[in-house]
């Protein structure tokens, strides 16, 4: 990328980490920016698709761009076109996200339509990431042709061109004013942000919502680290893994799906956070447990939090929809855009609570691993008591108000 590698900022930030802070802090405080923008919308075309239509070519351009330095060599021209190029990618990502996520609520005309759109959803972003993990392999039989960077940005630049197409088939397939019948909001971006939270069973899920987060992420950023320095097996275990869960996530994609129905979303969610906890548990005891062999161990792992790991794919976004479809009934005003921004917020604020944890609690006996296993127990304790916060949440009461 050739950007200068040195300090910053009194040698707190390096360049790129500097640029990369900066970029999430901004997506962070856009998110409901644009929700607002969605949700006041008064095109003819609908609130949500003139975001997905003029957000995916700009997302798309800026995705390529962030690996295509202007200048050849180590130059701050560099950096500060990174930076542009980055600040570019939230906005649009954001643009795109908030409005994509604020049509399950509208598309779906009940509850087990809204449960379908997100197990859709969930699959295909499964189904997208697999996509991009091969980019390494992508560019590796391309270096003999282009060299190494140029093979990296040829490779991302068709993988770019693949997700415009993909990200326009909703604006081209979807009538949006056919299956959607709402009123544009009246509120600005803080005192609709404010309405939002006020929404107590909101708040109850939100709450939790950050609590799983905080615990997830130190799992899967711990999980090199487990495989390492707990069970002493090569790092490639990792990826095979993480593959495997995810691989065995979507097994439980259908049966998950019928059985929400008839238990309730709140209920396949609490019995995944006990799943959860009691996988992140396990995980702290890794390479202690002398009669069964490492792998094995691994597999076990992989098997306990795969079941766990599909019901908060596809639930968590389903709750949103109904509280949001709740809301809009009970309150006359349409802040579904606004409901998914306020979740993206929460879940990123939990994300970046857990690295602080996370780098916080491994440099306990960092020789002997002991921090990975303490790292794994503050998981578990966080599930737990994300559990216990989501037990509060009423869901008969969405559910009457809905119906």
């Amino acid at each position: 990328m050739f950007i200068p590698q040195g300090l910053v900022v009194f040698g707190i930030f390096t360049v790129i980490g500097g640029i990369t802070a900066f970029g999430r802090l901004f997506d962070a405080f856009t998110d409901p920016c644009i929700a607002s923008l969605s949700d006041r919308c008064t095109s003819k075309k609908g609130r949500r698709i003139p975001f997905l239509k003029w957000a995916s070519l700009p997302l798309a351009v800026s995705t390529v761009l962030v690996f295509w330095s202007p200048v050849n060599r180590n130059s701050v021209v560099n950096a500060v076109f990174l930076f542009v190029m980055v600040i570019m990618y939230y906005l649009s990502i954001t643009a795109y996200c908030t409005p994509y996520n604020a049509l399950l609520p509208e598309l779906g005309h009940n509850q087990q339509e809204r449960l379908n759109i997100s197990t859709v959803i969930s699959f295909t972003f499964i189904a997208g990431t697999a996509v991009a993990y091969l980019a390494p392999v992508i560019w590796g039989t391309l270096i003999p042709v282009f060299g190494r960077v140029n093979a990296i940005r040829v490779t991302f630049a068709v993988m770019a061109a693949l997700a415009f197409v993909c990200m326009q088939v909703p604006v081209w397939a979807i009538n949006e004013k056919e299956y959607v019948d709402t009123m544009p909001s009246q509120d600005t971006a803080f005192s609709s942000l404010a309405s939002t939270f006020r929404n107590k069973e909101f708040r109850k899920f939100v709450a939790s919502d950050i609590l799983y987060w905080i615990a997830i992420t130190m799992f899967q950023t711990g999980l090199p680290f487990f495989v390492t320095s707990l069970l002493k097996l090569p790092e490639t275990m990792t990826t095979i893994y993480f593959i495997g869960m995810t691989a065995l996530s979507l097994v439980f994609y259908i049966p998950i799906n019928k059985l929400t129905p008839k238990f309730g979303k709140k209920k396949l969610i609490l019995v995944a956070f006990l799943m959860f906890a009691f996988a992140y548990l396990y995980t702290g005891f890794l390479g202690r447990i002398s009669a069964i062999s490492a792998n094995v161990q691994g597999y076990m792992l992989m098997a306990v939090a795969s079941l766990p790991m599909a019901v908060f794919g596809i639930l968590p976004q389903a709750v949103v929809a109904d509280i949001a479809q709740s809301d809009a009934k009970l309150t006359r005003s349409n802040r579904e855009g606004m409901f998914y921004a306020a979740r993206t917020f929460a879940f990123k604020f939990g994300q970046s609570l857990s690295m602080l944890l996370f780098t916080a609690v491994t440099t306990i006996g960092s020789a002997t691993g002991a921090g990975y296993r303490v790292a794994a127990f503050v998981a578990a304790v966080f599930c737990m008591l994300g559990g216990i916060v989501f037990l509060f949440y009423n869901e008969r009461k969405i559910n009457q108000s809905i119906n």
